[in-house]
């Protein structure tokens, strides 16, 4: 029983860890974003002010999750597709959404990463979303990630996707094999499109996972 109350008790907590982080991302002020312009550019301020109004205004948080998941999707999937290799020097880094949006640009990781905790702080639930790596079997024929939305558990999941920009059922997307997936709050061994197979422990034993939640709590 103690086990079992310890473990409930993480998961919340790493739930609790994640909406806070999406709940802060609106209070980006307008000289922060004037900062960052004067670093990135003027597609950084378009970028991040865009982004902003999306967060805070209340016309957004009351459309339908639906909407909500294509609004999020076309605007993320605005910025260009650029490796970590070229982008931020690294083999593999997966940028914060803020980093992503003032720099114009990312990986996969990059582009489903910002769509999620944009989700989350429009008042998406943890549990309807979760980051799915996948292999891509036709176009790129490597790992790529994306974000999958499921309105129930048993539900068909709806795939966000930067490769094909059209959000579509998961049995539909036939060039997807999963390998894995995570949330706020779980880490999944996938086998089948919902991500939902064997639970193998929370999501903090990705360590790039908790690295980006550690940028993303020294940046607020």
């Amino acid at each position: 029983m103690r086990a079992c109350a310890a473990r409930w008790l993480r998961i919340l907590l790493l739930v609790a860890s994640v909406a806070a982080l999406a709940a802060e991302l609106a209070a980006i002020t307008d000289a922060q974003i004037a900062k960052l312009a004067q670093q990135f550019g003027p597609i950084a301020k378009e970028r991040l002010t865009g982004w902003k109004d999306l967060l805070i205004n209340p016309k957004y948080k009351k459309l339908s999750e639906r909407d909500k998941l294509e609004l999020v999707n076309d605007f993320m999937n605005q910025p260009r597709f650029v490796s970590d290799i070229d982008h931020w020097g690294k083999e593999d880094y997966w940028a914060t959404p803020i980093e992503f949006m003032s720099t114009d640009g990312g990986d996969c990781e990059d582009f489903s990463i910002a769509k999620y905790f944009t989700l989350r702080a429009l008042g998406v639930p943890d549990e309807k979303l979760r980051l799915i790596y996948v292999k891509e079997l036709v176009i790129y024929r490597q790992a790529h990630m994306i974000l999958a939305y499921s309105p129930t558990p048993d539900a068909d999941p709806l795939v966000l996707d930067n490769i094909n920009k059209t959000i579509q059922l998961a049995s539909t997307r036939t060039d997807l094999l999963p390998v894995y997936s995570f949330n706020g709050s779980g880490l999944w061994l996938a086998k089948e499109q919902t991500g939902r197979a064997q639970q193998v422990g929370g999501s903090d034993r990705i360590g790039l996972w908790r690295d980006l939640q550690a940028r993303m709590r020294a940046a607020n």
